[in-house]
C-alpha cells in the first residue's frame, strides 16, 4: 500500500481534537477515479475544475477552466448536461460516450470515446458534472431491475428489524463485491453498534462493535443525511485538487455535499488504513430525515470501485430498508409489549392468589426484573424496603425515587441518573438508570439498571486479539481504541428505557391499585366484623350509673384500634375500660380484641386497674409484631361513690361537676409493650351527678395545634355537664367540639353518677 498523500484540505490541518469542526464538504479535491466541472449556468462555461481532467480528457485544469462546456466534453454530450432540468438533478447518472474534444491533446488518447457515468447536481448557482469511466470488466456489469427486485422482495420478507439488517447486510455484499458489509444503528447520543454483519470467512467478526459518537462527527452525520451513499474507490489514493481552489464568483470553496467524488477527511481515510480498509463505501438508512444508521461496505484487497449501477442498487436497498425497519420496530415492539403483558398478567394472577399483601408477594417475584429487563428493583410500601436483584444501598434508592418523583406518581425513567443528581454517580454499577412508578401515598416501585459497559464489554471478546495485536502502542484510531472510547462516552449510562417499559409500568400500577385496594376493602370488612363481634353497640345498665359510649372511625371509614368495655364485676363493681392499639386495619382490630378478652377475665379474677394493666403488658409483649397500646381502667365501688383509676400511656381521664371540668392526676405506666414500669392505682371521689369522661387521643389530637387548646376546648364544653337524664345529647356535643378530627378513629365513654 502507498503512502498518503501529504495533501492538505482548503480548510487546513486537521487532527483528534478539532475533527468535530471540519468542513468536510468544502475539501477543495476529488477522488482521482473521475473528474468534476463546476459550469456557470448562465455563459454555460466551466469556472472549476480537478486536477484529474489532463488523465480523461487531455487538457489541464487550468486549460479546462473558461471554456464553454461544449469544448470540454463535446457538443452533444454537453447539450444532454445542460438540458438536465433542476428537478432532475441527483436523478439516475446519464450514461455516454465521451468522445475527444477539440483541440484535445494527444494524452487524452485511452479514455478519449469511452463510455462514462455522468452525474449533474446543482450546487448553489452552480451546475456541478462528475464524470467517471464505465467499467467494462465483468464486474461491472449492470443489474438488472429482476436482480434489484429480488432483494428487495427477500428485504420485504424479514418480520423484525435484526432479521431486517442480516438479511440487509448479506444483499449488499452480494451485490457490491465487498469483503465485509455492516449495518450499523445508532442510539440517542449517536453512539454506534454493529448490529449485523456479512463478511469474508477469514476476517475478524465486528458484529457487537460498538463506536463513539465522535468517530462520525455531526457534520458528516448531515452529509449522510443529504447524500446516500458515499465511495472510497482507493483509501490510498492521491486527492486531486480543484482549480481554482475559490470560486471566482462567491471567493469561497466549492461545496461538494452532494458530490460522489468528494474527497474526504485525511483523518477518517487514516482510520481506515488503520483498519487495514483497501476501499469502503456507505449507503445511508435514513428515517423522517434523521440518520438511523449506516451500511457500512469494507473491502480488504486492493481497490474496489462498483459501477454507478451498483451504487444505485445499493442506494435503493437502503432506501427500503429505511422503510421497513420503521415497520419491523413497531412489529418488534408489539411482541415485547404482548411478552410484556403475558408476564404481567402471571406475575398479577400469582400475587393476588398467593393469599400474601400484595406488595410483599410482588417484591418476592424475581419475574419482576424480566417484566422491564432490569438488573434490580425496590419498593417501598410506606414502612418497609423491600429489594429483588442487584440494587445500591437504602439512601441510594430513597434518593433516586424522590428524584424522579412525579405528583401524580406517573411512570418516569432515565438512562443517566448522575445527570439528574450527581451525588448518584457512586453507585453506576448497579443504578446509572432508573425507572419508578407511585403506588400510591409514600408508596413507589423502582427499576435500575446498571451503566451499560458492564452490560456490553467487547473489549475483552477474545476473538479480537488479533486486532489488539496488529495495532501497537501508537496508533490513534482502530475499532479496538474506538470502543475504549465509546466506554468513556457511555459510562454512567444505563442501556436506554422504551416508552413501552412505561406503560407496562403504569399497568401494573393500575392492577397493583386495585389488588390493594380490594384487599383493603376486605380488611375492613374483617375489621368491623372483629369489632362487631368484642366491642359492644352500647353499655349494660347499671344500678346508681349510667354509661354511655360513641366510637367515630377515621377518615375513609378506616377503622383503627380503638376500643371500649364495660362490665360487672361479682363483688358489684363496675368496671369501665377505653383502649387504643397502634395501627389500623385487621392486624390491629386482631390485636384489641385478644387485649379486651384478656382485660375482661383479669378483672373478673378480682384483679386491680394497676394489676390488670401490668398483666396486660406482658401480654402485648407476646403479640405477632412490634406491637404498642394505651388504656386506661376505671372501677367504680359497689356504693358508686368512688372510682379508682389506672393508666397505661392514656390520655388522663375528665371528671365533670359541680360546672368544672378537671384531668383527673392519673399516674401513668409506660405504654402497653415496652416491657417496663408499673401502673398505680388512684380514688378518685364520685360525687352525685358527676361525669367522668375516658376517651382515645383520637378525640383531642389535631395536625398544628396543642394538646393543650384542644383539650382546653373539650373541658370547656363538658364543664357544665349532661342536662337532666340526656346524657347521649352531652356525649354527642362532646364530640364535634374539637373541630378537624382526621387520621385516627375515636373513643368517647362517659359514666355518670345518678343523683
Amino acid at each position: 500500500m502507498s503512502e498518503v498523500s501529504p495533501y492538505v484540505p482548503v480548510y487546513g490541518e486537521v487532527d483528534l481534537t478539532n475533527c468535530d469542526r471540519e468542513p468536510i464538504h468544502v475539501p477543495g479535491a476529488v477522488q482521482p477515479h473521475g473528474f468534476l466541472l463546476a459550469v456557470d449556468r448562465g455563459d454555460e462555461r466551466v469556472v472549476v475544475a480537478s486536477g484529474t481532467t489532463a488523465d480523461f480528457l487531455g487538457r489541464s485544469a487550468q486549460e479546462v477552466v473558461g471554456r464553454p462546456l461544449a469544448q470540454v466534453l463535446g457538443d452533444r454530450l454537453a447539450a444532454d448536461v445542460l438540458g438536465v432540468e433542476a428537478s432532475d438533478v441527483l436523478s439516475e447518472p446519464l450514461r455516454a460516450r465521451l468522445e475527444p474534444a477539440p483541440g484535445a491533446g494527444s494524452d487524452a488518447g485511452s479514455d478519449a470515446g469511452t463510455e462514462v457515468d455522468v452525474v449533474v447536481h446543482l450546487s448553489g448557482e452552480r451546475l456541478v458534472v462528475e464524470v467517471e469511466p464505465v467499467d467494462t470488466s465483468p464486474a461491472g456489469a449492470p443489474v438488472s431491475y429482476r436482480t434489484a427486485r429480488a432483494a428487495v422482495s427477500r428485504l420485504s420478507e424479514t418480520s423484525s428489524v435484526d432479521q431486517l439488517c442480516r438479511r440487509l447486510a448479506h444483499e449488499v455484499r452480494r451485490l457490491t463485491g465487498f469483503d465485509r458489509v455492516m449495518v450499523y444503528r445508532f442510539d440517542a447520543q449517536w453512539n454506534g453498534e454493529v448490529v449485523a454483519e456479512d463478511r469474508r470467512e477469514d476476517l475478524n467478526a465486528f458484529l457487537g462493535l460498538h463506536y463513539p459518537a465522535g468517530d462520525i462527527p455531526a457534520q458528516a452525520r448531515r452529509l449522510y443525511t443529504v447524500n446516500w451513499t458515499r465511495l472510497i474507490a482507493d483509501v490510498s489514493y492521491v486527492p486531486s485538487r480543484l482549480h481554482p481552489v475559490l470560486d471566482p464568483a462567491t471567493r469561497a470553496p466549492l461545496d461538494l455535499s452532494f458530490s460522489v467524488l468528494r474527497s474526504v477527511s485525511p483523518i477518517h481515510v487514516e482510520y481506515l488504513r488503520n483498519m487495514g480498509v483497501t476501499a469502503s463505501m456507505s449507503v445511508s438508512l435514513v428515517q423522517d430525515g434523521q440518520l438511523w444508521g449506516l451500511v457500512a461496505c469494507h473491502h480488504y484487497s486492493g481497490p474496489h470501485r462498483p459501477s454507478h449501477d451498483v451504487r444505485s442498487a445499493a442506494e435503493f436497498l437502503g432506501q427500503t430498508a429505511s422503510q421497513l425497519i420503521l415497520s419491523r420496530q413497531r412489529a418488534d415492539d408489539r411482541e415485547d409489549v404482548l411478552r410484556a403483558r403475558e408476564l404481567l398478567a402471571a406475575v398479577v394472577a400469582d400475587v393476588a392468589g398467593s393469599g400474601r399483601e400484595p406488595l410483599s408477594g410482588l417484591a418476592g417475584d424475581e419475574r419482576l426484573l424480566e417484566l422491564v429487563g432490569a438488573g434490580g428493583a425496590a419498593l417501598w410500601d410506606g414502612s418497609r424496603l423491600l429489594t429483588l436483584g442487584r440494587v445500591p444501598g437504602r439512601a441510594a434508592l430513597q434518593r433516586t425515587a424522590a428524584v424522579l418523583a412525579r405528583a401524580d406518581g406517573a411512570p418516569t425513567f432515565t438512562d443517566h441518573l448522575a445527570s439528574l443528581a450527581p451525588g448518584l454517580a457512586e453507585v453506576e454499577r448497579e443504578a446509572a438508570g432508573a425507572l419508578r412508578v407511585g403506588l400510591g401515598a409514600d408508596r413507589w416501585l423502582l427499576w435500575v439498571r446498571p451503566e451499560q459497559e458492564e452490560v456490553v464489554d467487547w473489549g475483552g471478546d477474545p476473538r479480537n486479539k488479533e486486532i489488539a495485536a496488529a495495532e501497537g502502542p501508537d496508533v490513534r484510531l482502530s475499532p479496538r481504541k474506538s470502543f475504549e472510547k465509546w466506554r468513556e462516552t457511555v459510562r454512567g449510562r444505563s442501556t436506554p428505557w422504551q416508552r413501552w417499559h412505561a406503560e407496562t409500568a403504569e399497568q401494573l400500577r393500575n392492577q397493583l391499585t386495585s389488588l390493594v385496594l380490594g384487599r383493603a376493602r376486605d380488611q375492613i370488612a374483617i375489621a368491623e366484623s372483629l369489632q362487631r363481634a368484642v366491642v359492644l353497640d352500647e353499655a349494660p345498665a347499671f344500678d346508681g350509673l349510667q354509661v354511655l359510649a360513641r366510637y367515630r372511625p377515621a377518615e375513609g371509614s378506616q377503622l383503627g384500634g380503638d376500643w371500649w368495655d364495660a362490665l360487672g364485676l361479682p363483688d358489684g363493681r363496675v368496671a369501665v375500660v377505653v383502649g387504643d392499639v397502634a395501627g389500623h386495619g385487621v392486624h390491629a382490630a386482631a390485636a384489641m380484641a385478644q387485649l379486651r378478652t384478656a382485660l375482661r377475665a383479669y378483672l373478673l379474677e378480682g384483679h386491680g386497674p394497676a394489676g390488670c394493666l401490668d398483666r396486660l403488658d406482658e401480654l402485648v409483649g407476646t403479640l405477632s409484631g412490634p406491637r404498642t397500646a394505651t388504656a386506661v381502667v376505671a372501677v367504680v365501688a359497689p356504693d358508686r361513690a368512688t372510682v379508682r383509676f389506672a393508666s397505661a400511656g392514656h390520655p388522663p381521664p375528665l371528671l365533670a361537676a359541680g360546672g368544672t371540668c378537671r384531668p383527673l392526676d392519673v399516674p401513668s405506666r409506660p405504654l402497653l409493650g415496652v416491657g417496663a414500669g408499673r401502673a398505680t392505682d388512684v380514688d378518685v371521689d364520685l360525687p352525685p351527678g358527676g361525669c367522668v369522661l375516658l376517651h382515645s387521643d383520637g378525640l383531642v389530637e389535631r395536625r398544628g395545634r396543642s394538646l393543650r387548646e384542644t383539650t382546653g376546648l373539650l373541658r370547656a364544653a363538658a364543664a357544665p355537664g349532661p342536662v337532666g337524664e340526656d346524657l347521649g345529647a352531652f356525649v354527642e356535643h362532646l364530640m364535634t367540639v374539637v373541630p378537624g378530627a382526621e387520621g385516627d378513629d375515636t373513643t368517647l365513654v362517659a359514666l355518670r353518677r345518678r343523683p
